[in-house]
């Protein structure tokens, strides 16, 4: 059985359960302010090529957005996203459960474009009566999208742009942000999100560590109390070692960079694959991510020799499924998972 559902089914890269055996011992002090922690910071503030930025330790990317949100908005204000962003559409209502409403508008391709954002905030304030809704108060965006799609550097600066001039913070959503680094043709890297966002996090749980996310604050101190929001939130993990230890490995001699170009490897190849093998993609995904269309029977034929996940029904009745590769993902499987597809349909 080869299985695709996502990119955290293994556990972690050898280099970093090696480190933490080394250090098993070591007593340190708590919270995020050991050395560990610290080293980490500043290999993370030098690749994004941000000296004075705030650098923080979360366990995961729900925690890591519910918190974040919930510490950047004022009680009144919500979030906006794209109709197919994360935080809509498959957090479990964690950002609405702090308070805080999720307001939607139609994206495109899973990306939040900076014309619709504007129109969107054109008609909040032309509309008499805007102070009786919730307002927005800050912006939302992942990169990867949920379809596997990537901003570029020009889309960033255009949402930079209608952010600055209605003063929402723009908040970048990095679960997958190392496949989306590592994507062929891409004009994005660390530094250009740390000059066009107000704060993102660089997604280590699906890259490769055990678990655990790094936000990053281009200006420093930008978000108040933040430390504490995130003791509030259930965020502040003890042993905080734990998390700087594996980012202080990923972002040694390249390692998060490498890791992320082996998972689009593996995309790209079980990308031609199914093209190869007469399959349609639902879209076209640079990243880690592929969307196929199935039909009926070659669902339930799949379904006996591979995981994936469902995402949604076409209107003619066809499904679209959703391979994942990651950082540990074999060649010899993606060849086994090409093979299978195409005795599928034979």
């Amino acid at each position: 059985m080869q299985r695709f559902n996502n990119d955290y089914m293994e556990g972690a890269h050898p280099a970093i359960l090696e480190r933490l055996m080394e250090t098993n011992m070591v007593k340190t002090s708590g919270y995020g302010t050991d050395e560990f922690c610290e080293q980490a910071k500043e290999k993370i503030r030098k690749a994004c090529k941000c000296p004075g930025a705030d650098v923080y330790f979360l366990v995961g990317g729900t925690q890591t957005n519910s918190t974040m949100i919930a510490s950047m908005l004022r009680p009144y204000e919500g979030v906006v996203a794209a109709d197919t962003g994360h935080i809509a559409v498959h957090e479990a209502g964690a950002v609405e459960a702090t308070g805080h409403k999720v307001i939607t508008i139609p994206g495109k391709d899973g990306k939040l474009m900076a014309d619709r954002l504007k129109a969107y905030m054109e008609g909040f304030y032309q509309d008499p009566s805007h102070a009786h809704t919730t307002w927005p108060g800050m912006v939302y965006i992942s990169h990867p999208t949920e379809y596997g799609t990537l901003y570029t550097k020009n889309e960033l600066e255009q949402l930079r742009e209608v952010c600055q001039k209605y003063q929402l913070p723009l908040y970048m959503d990095g679960a997958r942000l190392g496949y989306g680094l590592m994507a062929e043709g891409t004009d994005v890297t660390l530094e250009v999100i740390a000059e066009n966002c107000d704060a993102f996090y660089i997604g280590g749980t699906k890259v490769g560590a055990l678990f655990g996310e790094s936000v990053v604050i281009p200006k420093a101190e930008s978000i108040p109390h933040l430390f504490t929001m995130i003791k509030q939130k259930g965020g502040l993990l003890a042993k905080g070692r734990m998390l700087g230890l594996q980012f202080d490995v990923l972002f040694t001699d390249g390692l998060y960079m490498e890791l992320g170009k082996h998972g689009i490897d593996m995309a790209m190849k079980l990308k031609e694959g199914i093209r190869a093998k007469g399959y349609t993609l639902y879209m076209d995904s640079m990243t880690n991510q592929q969307f196929v269309i199935l039909n009926a029977s070659q669902l339930k034929a799949l379904e006996q020799k591979a995981t994936f996940e469902y995402w949604e029904t076409l209107t003619d009745g066809r499904t679209v499924i959703r391979f994942v590769t990651s950082w540990a993902t074999r060649e010899e499987d993606i060849d086994e998972l090409i093979n299978i597809l195409g005795e599928l349909n034979v």
